[in-house]
C-alpha cells in the first residue's frame, strides 16, 4: 500500500486543520492506521490510531479532546481532524499503516515500529 499525506499548513493557535492520508494499491480496510508526528530534535511520537474496522481509536494524552481520527472506506482515506491547535502541535505529521486483515483484533498499535508502511509527511506550523 502507498500512502499520501496532505493537509498541513500554517495556522494560528486555536485554529483547526484536517489532515488526509490517501491510500493506493490496497484497501485501507485491511489496515490499522496511525498518525504520528515528529518535531525538530524530538523522536517520532504517536498521535492517534484507528483499528481496521474503525470500531476502536486511541489518542495520545496531549491531543485527547482536540483531535479526531476517522476513516472513509469509499475514499480509501484516513483523516485527522485537529482542533484548538497549540504551538506544541507543530511538527511533521506522518500517516502509517499496519496490515491487520488476518485477525479480528481491534487493537491500535501506538509504537512507530509496529507500522510497516509510511506516508511522506506533511508539515503543520502553528503560530502563537
Amino acid at each position: 500500500v502507498q500512502l499520501q499525506a496532505s493537509g498541513g499548513g500554517l495556522v494560528q493557535a486555536g485554529d483547526s486543520l484536517r489532515l488526509s492520508c490517501a491510500a493506493s494499491g490496497r484497501s485501507l480496510s485491511d489496515y490499522v492506521m496511525g498518525w504520528f508526528r515528529q518535531a525538530p530534535g524530538k523522536e517520532r511520537e504517536f498521535v492517534a490510531g484507528i483499528s481496521w474496522s474503525g470500531s476502536s481509536t486511541k489518542y495520545a494524552d496531549s491531543v485527547k479532546g482536540r483531535f479526531t481520527i476517522s476513516r472513509d472506506g469509499a475514499r480509501n482515506t484516513v483523516y485527522l481532524q485537529m482542533n484548538s491547535l497549540k504551538s506544541e502541535d507543530m511538527a511533521v505529521y506522518y500517516c502509517a499503516a499496519r496490515y491487520q486483515a488476518y485477525t479480528s483484533s481491534t487493537y491500535v498499535y501506538p509504537a512507530p515500529a509496529d507500522y510497516f508502511y509510511w506516508g511522506q509527511g506533511t508539515q503543520v506550523t502553528v503560530s502563537s
